[in-house]
């Protein structure tokens, strides 16, 4: 049986290195050929040389030419972002793993696509943003997305290739992060909303876990990867983080998925469906997991899950707008530059002038300068709300 020649696109983040330990693990049925970051020059060359990987990629030019420098011309370095969308559409990769941050990676997702390709989705963003056009050209090229979030993993093994039509609703639960009992202080420290209590994971998706909004992106990512309407996804809080989802169907019988909480199990599930693999992740220790809680969400302590429904109704613009302000509201108070309670009001007041009323289709370049003018007009709006 040939190995499945994997690209991963993010390797330097947390759910990118995750991806490496699972690719070495299977190493007999997986093949790493091609690894990319923005720019951390130091971290992707080390694992360029540790995981012998003959293509890396760095998006940002500079950073590219010092990966270059450093590696020498046993690497082929693809500098520049250019360089990373050009191997998406012509390399020799069977999968794509795709855990950039952010929108960034739509063309690269795109070309995968277009090419009959699997992606595996860790970049939420992308589904939220510009989700009905990725999967109008996923059906069309008759390619496949296969989720790295824990929770839409869990539906799609619930799910089984059972047609949505049997479901009744689907159940995601969310650790609440570190407010999950009070909700989130308006005057919360960057030091307190980084100390998630159960996932250790990157800076933005920490934040997005205080404010509960990764429930609201979740929400919105099923709705458009599973085909489901926005009253069939509820969601509840579960301090403990076992059970990932939950899919009821219409006879009333419940499937749920239940693991230990650790990212390597859902990027192994998608590297590998549909087969079931020996894998890196502990059993799950009934004996030491006695309790497992299951809070109903207080939405009135969690604007940011509401302001999530809300753009859902609106449609693509809606989405887009909540996930570009959002995206600039939390670097902004990643950066000191902003309460953490101004988050919610920043992707409020875009929602208002952006969110159409009634939903309606847009092409691609419509929704990209969309996500332009909502970003211009939460950076102003934080210009003029500047901390101290």
């Amino acid at each position: 049986m040939s190995k499945i020649r994997v690209a991963v696109f993010g390797s330097t983040g947390s759910v990118g290195r995750s991806a490496l330990e699972v690719i070495a693990h299977l190493s007999a049925r997986l093949k790493l050929v091609a690894i990319a970051c923005q720019r951390s020059v130091a971290v992707v060359c080390a694992q360029a040389e540790r995981y012998r990987v003959p293509v890396v990629g760095v998006s940002d030019p500079e950073a590219g030419a010092a990966v270059q420098k450093q590696l020498g011309r046993k690497y082929q370095v693809l500098a520049g972002y250019q360089g990373l969308e050009e191997y998406s559409r012509v390399g020799d990769y069977d999968l794509l793993v795709m855990a950039m941050a952010g929108t960034g990676g739509l063309d690269v997702v795109l070309n995968a696509l277009r090419r009959g390709k699997r992606v595996a989705l860790a970049s939420k963003e992308l589904l939220v943003a510009y989700g009905e056009a990725i999967m109008g050209i996923c059906r069309r090229y008759r390619a496949a997305i296969l989720p790295v979030d824990s929770e839409l993993a869990a539906i799609h093994q619930c799910l089984d290739n059972r047609g949505v039509a049997n479901v009744r609703r689907v159940i995601l639960t969310a650790s609440g992060g570190p407010f999950w009992r009070q909700g989130p202080p308006p005057d919360a420290s960057r030091a307190q909303v980084l100390r998630h209590p159960t996932w250790r994971m990157g800076r933005k998706i920490t934040v997005d876990s205080a404010t509960l909004m990764n429930k609201g992106l979740e929400v919105i990512e099923t709705v458009r990867l599973f085909g489901l309407k926005p009253e069939q996804v509820e969601t509840v809080i579960h301090p403990e983080s076992i059970v990932h989802s939950m899919v009821e169907f219409r006879d009333g019988s419940i499937l749920a998925q239940l693991s230990v909480p650790d990212m390597r199990l859902p990027i192994q599930y998608a590297l590998t469906y549909p087969e079931r693999l020996d894998s890196l992740v502990s059993p799950l220790s009934f004996e030491r997991c006695r309790e497992l809680r299951f809070v109903p969400v207080e939405r009135h302590r969690f604007p940011c899950l509401d302001l999530a429904y809300q753009a859902l109704q609106a449609g693509s613009a809606g989405t887009t707008a909540l996930n570009a302000a959002n995206e600039v509201a939390v670097n902004a108070f990643l950066a000191g530059k902003i309460a953490f309670g101004m988050i919610p009001d920043i992707i409020k007041s875009a929602l208002e002038i952006f969110a159409p009323k009634k939903p309606k289709k847009y092409q691609l370049s419509e929704l990209r300068q969309l996500e332009a003018r909502v970003t211009d007009f939460a950076r102003a709006v934080i210009a003029g709300n500047r901390r101290g």
